[in-house]
């Protein structure tokens, strides 16, 4: 009885192995192993012109073993390998069967979290978490954090998850990313980013009351200007008659607002406003609109522009002040001072009008502030040179 073997010429009955085997190593295998191929024959017959292909592309010649480096994700893919049998000319080359190589994650990439919230008001603790966890085989392994904020890191390397912050300032706001490691691995992962916004309560506003160019009188136009000197943006600023709400008018930069008003009734007016932004409100003291002039409680020192004789000076001190702040505009030397453009159209000056305030009980002004009206909306133009606008 002849043996098969001989019988098909050095082919494998069936039943029998291929030829050619691929072997991949670790298995399983994971990000950061050091992947390694090899291709043998039946009952380890030795080989010759050796090839490995990925995806049916050829990697290149090698023996009959082919280290594929640190694996990645993208060395998923199925593999091959081809030779010649030694000692078997005639058999031609042969090829293996297909190997599916699949890169497992060790961990997923981290997920960065803020505790309590990645929005919180100035002084509040903040926490911050970096979660993942380790595939079932890794469970052995450590995994290791670091922290970043932008582009600072605030936390290098080290085996724990949380990142602990006793009192956020607003300097802490920002983007944060965390990123974890196999500890002795070389595959990182990193979180996506994390907008942390510490929010500075707003301070208690300041109310001031502007008479038009009219002065106080039935039908006139008054302008109320509400503004808080502390506060992270937005912030809203809320309107007040007599306790009743009048409107509001969001500041996306935080700055002041102007609201104008119509005097419709000869009784006194009790105004009031609120600042709010996303972590607190506070209310302004109330001001008093007579037709007599403006009045605050508890605040003797302020007073108004009005059209008497009394007051003629000031009103020369305004166009001096009118001088100075045209050339400005034209030059463009002081930008920082000047509004930005209305839309729509020229800015054509129509008034100005100065607020003083006696500090000393004697007859020395100083002037606080100049506003002035344009053709398309409103500017004020507050101490220290800043421009607010409010349509």
């Amino acid at each position: 009885m002849l043996l098969c073997g001989v019988l098909l010429f050095f082919v494998p009955c069936v039943g029998q192995s291929a030829w050619l085997h691929l072997q991949a190593w670790p298995d399983p295998v994971f990000e950061g192993d050091a992947l390694t191929l090899r291709c043998h024959g039946s009952t380890n017959k030795v080989l010759s012109q050796v090839k490995f292909y990925k995806d049916g592309k050829l990697l290149q010649t090698e023996d009959q073993t082919l280290s594929m480096g640190t694996a990645t994700l993208e060395s998923s893919g199925q593999y091959s390998c081809s030779g010649k049998v030694a000692y078997i000319p005639y058999l031609g080359r042969q090829t293996s069967e297909l190997v599916k190589v699949q890169v497992q994650e060790p961990f997923p990439p981290p997920v960065l979290s803020a505790v309590p919230s990645p929005e919180l008001r100035e002084g509040s603790p903040l926490t911050l978490r970096c979660q993942t966890k380790l595939h079932p085989q890794k469970s052995a392994s450590r995994l290791l954090f670091s922290f970043h904020r932008d582009a600072s890191t605030l936390q290098d390397w080290g085996p724990h998850p949380e990142l602990y912050l006793p009192g956020a300032q607003e300097r802490d706001s920002g983007l944060y990313w965390c990123r974890a490691t196999l500890e002795g691995g070389v595959a990182q992962k990193q979180s996506p980013q994390l907008e942390v916004r510490v929010q500075v309560p707003v301070s208690q506003p300041l109310l001031t009351l502007r008479p038009g160019p009219t002065g106080l009188t039935v039908g006139a136009m008054v302008e109320l200007l509400c503004e808080a000197q502390k506060g992270s943006p937005p912030i809203s600023y809320l309107f007040y008659l007599d306790g009743k709400i009048l409107g509001n008018i969001s500041s996306p930069y935080g700055r002041a607002t102007c609201f104008p008003v119509t005097v419709t009734s000869e009784r006194d007016a009790r105004y009031s406003c609120r600042a709010e932004n996303y972590v607190s409100g506070e209310t302004s003291e109330p001001k008093i609109l007579s037709l007599d002039g403006l009045s605050a409680p508890n605040s003797p020192h302020w007073l108004v522009a009005g059209l008497s004789a009394s007051l003629l000076g000031v009103l020369v001190i305004a166009t001096a002040l009118l001088a100075c702040f045209r050339p400005w505009r034209k030059a463009e030397s002081l930008p920082s001072q000047n509004p930005p453009p209305a839309p729509g159209g020229e800015q054509d000056l129509l008034y100005g009008e100065v607020r003083w305030q006696n500090e000393n009980e004697d007859d020395n002004y100083s002037v606080v502030y100049a506003t002035f009206r344009k053709s398309k909306g409103q500017f004020c133009h507050l101490r220290g040179g800043d421009t607010i606008t409010a349509w």
